[in-house]
């Protein structure tokens, strides 16, 4: 796969400086360098440490990855909602895990995606995960098709300006309209899934806004929030919800009430916006809620 950009500029660069300045990282030049890939100036190949001028042509060709054998492809459908030749967003429904661990390596999001590839004909064959999700999480996870589209994304990632919204439903009633949890968060001693607001951890945080309040004969008070990431721990919006008291309906893990006989935790991923550096605008993706979600929003009180 070949990326080019016409150098502008009245002094000369160095080839290096001029493709970090488009996203080719550290780690990308060594990839180019030992594993057949080129750099080429005015379609000559060059080193990094070359110069060019005012009206050069610099092309980077990335080598193929043809797959690891170690991630068997699942031919299950996905649920596509954005794909071109750099990137696939897809829906993902809750009870699938984002990607291969100890508990799932046949039918992890991953490995649909790899069949996903194989069924197109795809010469890449290596799924990047940009964004995950939690196994019971649904919603929008995107995933670049090449290195470099995933060397840039997770350089967005790394400025946290790619935008991530997410639908969450909280047991009880949250006082305030608008409001911003900032905990560190890290692993809880002892146990190797939970996690917990702790002064060593990592700085996270999560802001919300109220949407709907909801009160019924039931005696179960919940409220309806949009949640906005400013930071990608591991399992944030449920550890912070429950950290002020209000765990998400659905999640056994953290404390949340079992209530209408939700299978999971009450939370959907349903909107991310970031820079598409192929096209030099920002893209926009959205999903609905899926139907066990929906009916806690159609819910009456």
């Amino acid at each position: 796969m070949k990326f080019s950009w016409t150098y502008q500029g009245t002094e000369e660069r160095k080839v290096r400086s001029f493709l970090q300045g488009h996203g080719v990282s550290h780690r990308m030049f060594s990839q180019m360098k030992h594993n057949g890939g080129a750099i080429l100036v005015n379609d000559q190949q060059v080193y990094t440490s070359d110069y060019i001028k005012d009206g050069d042509l610099v092309t980077i060709v990335m080598p193929v990855e043809t797959g690891n054998d170690l991630v068997v492809p699942d031919f299950t459908p996905l649920d596509v909602i954005y794909e071109d030749e750099h990137f696939l967003a897809v829906d993902k429904p809750y009870g699938v895990t984002t990607v291969p661990g100890h508990a799932d390596r046949l039918h992890t999001l991953v490995n649909q995606v790899k069949g996903h590839l194989i069924d197109e004909g795809a010469e890449d064959l290596v799924p990047h995960v940009v964004t995950r999700l939690d196994r019971d999480t649904s919603g929008i996870v995107l995933l670049a098709k090449h290195r470099f589209a995933h060397a840039v994304l997770d350089q967005q990632l790394q400025k946290h300006s790619v935008e991530k919204f997410y639908t969450a439903y909280v047991s009880g009633h949250l006082p305030e309209d608008h409001g911003m949890i900032e905990e560190p968060i890290g692993r809880l001693p002892g146990d190797f899934i939970k996690r917990t607001v702790t002064p060593d951890g990592k700085l996270s945080k999560t802001e919300y806004w109220v949407e709907h309040r909801y009160t019924n004969d039931n005696n179960r008070p919940m409220t309806r929030v949009k949640v906005q990431l400013h930071t990608g721990r591991t399992h944030q919006i449920r550890v912070h919800f429950a950290h002020i008291g209000f765990p998400l309906v659905g999640d056994d893990l953290y404390g949340g009430p079992l209530w209408y006989g939700l299978k999971r935790q009450a939370l959907h991923a349903y909107q991310m916006t970031f820079y598409d550096p192929f096209i030099e605008q920002n893209r926009h993706l959205q999903t609905d809620l899926p139907a066990d979600l929906q009916a806690l929003k159609d819910i009456q009180g």
